[in-house]
């Protein structure tokens, strides 16, 4: 153990493995922040809030590098699936395999459930998840997001779905989503391809009022507005541009659930003002090379 770890042996604190995938900070934030590129512990927790906080950064982050005193996780604390709200319940337990991505459980009237993206596998985290309903779908926004979505697809009985222009990272997938025309994927939930970040991003819409975005766009700290992250974009900023054109006087939702990055929740007309401002401004932005360590959240 290097000092700066036994420093914090006695309280929590973010060991080397961190990748600086932000995750910690969306779940801990004003606990956990970032210097030199990577997580930190800005101060201990004060009261049993602060303490859940730090409990579900640590049962989320991909690379298991947020630590508690004593330096190992109980698991009678893992607060996951973590309910946003009657309907969405975040998955936690990130992947190291889609970059840390978060992902979630969205639940129909009816009864059944969707996973959108996917946390890493366990039997253990799938049994979890399909305790709460019948998993009818896995719904993949985007390639960077498909590693495990067979496992757990198949562990459902579901139907995977992706977008053609991504295909080649889940061959096997059942629903093929084709073109940039929004498809139905259940009643009250639809599919908009929105080619950009990849060429097969997809917006996953539910009942006008959930917009699982990807990693198309998200809400971003810095500047308090929803964002694209044009330093890793990988296939392009003009597509993604005129993508944005195209959608946003079509896109109406409350809720911004972004692969990476924070949420957010805002009034339908608020968001959308700001979805017509970003593409303005994404309209203004040109390629540039891809590169992590130039985003901030």
């Amino acid at each position: 153990m290097d000092g700066e770890q036994q420093r914090h042996h006695d309280g929590w604190y973010v060991d080397e493995r961190c990748t600086n995938c932000d995750v910690a900070r969306q779940l801990a934030p004003g606990l956990i922040g970032e210097a030199g590129g990577r997580s930190v512990v800005l101060r201990q927790p004060r009261d049993e809030d602060e303490t859940r906080q730090f409990h579900a950064a640590a049962h989320a982050c991909p690379t298991r590098s947020v630590r508690p005193p004593g330096r190992v996780l109980d698991a009678a604390q893992d607060p996951f699936p973590l309910p946003l709200d009657d309907t969405v319940q975040l998955c936690g337990h990130n992947s190291p395999h889609t970059a840390g991505a978060n992902s979630y459980l969205l639940h129909r009237p009816d009864g059944t459930t969707m996973m959108v993206d996917t946390p890493r596998w366990s039997t253990g985290l799938a049994a979890r998840y399909e305790a709460l309903g019948p998993v009818t779908d896995v719904l993949l926004t985007h390639r960077d997001h498909a590693a495990h979505g067979r496992r757990y697809a198949d562990r459902f009985g579901a139907r995977l779905w992706i977008h053609e222009g991504d295909l080649d990272a889940a061959p096997d997938a059942d629903q093929v989503l084709r073109g940039t025309s929004a498809t139905p994927v259940a009643d009250g939930v639809v599919a908009v391809p929105l080619p950009g970040h990849t060429r097969g991003s997809v917006l996953y819409l539910a009942d006008e009022r959930y917009c699982f975005s990807g990693d198309s766009f998200y809400w971003c700290r810095t500047t308090s507005d929803i964002e694209v992250a044009d330093s890793v974009t990988w296939y392009s900023i003009e597509e993604l541009a005129a993508s944005l054109t195209r959608t946003v006087a079509h896109l109406r939702f409350e809720w911004l659930l972004p692969g990476h990055g924070d949420r957010r929740h805002l009034p339908a007309h608020d968001m959308a003002e700001r979805l017509h401002r970003l593409a303005e401004r994404t309209r203004a932005l040109r390629p540039r090379p891809v590169d992590f360590t130039a985003h901030r959240w």
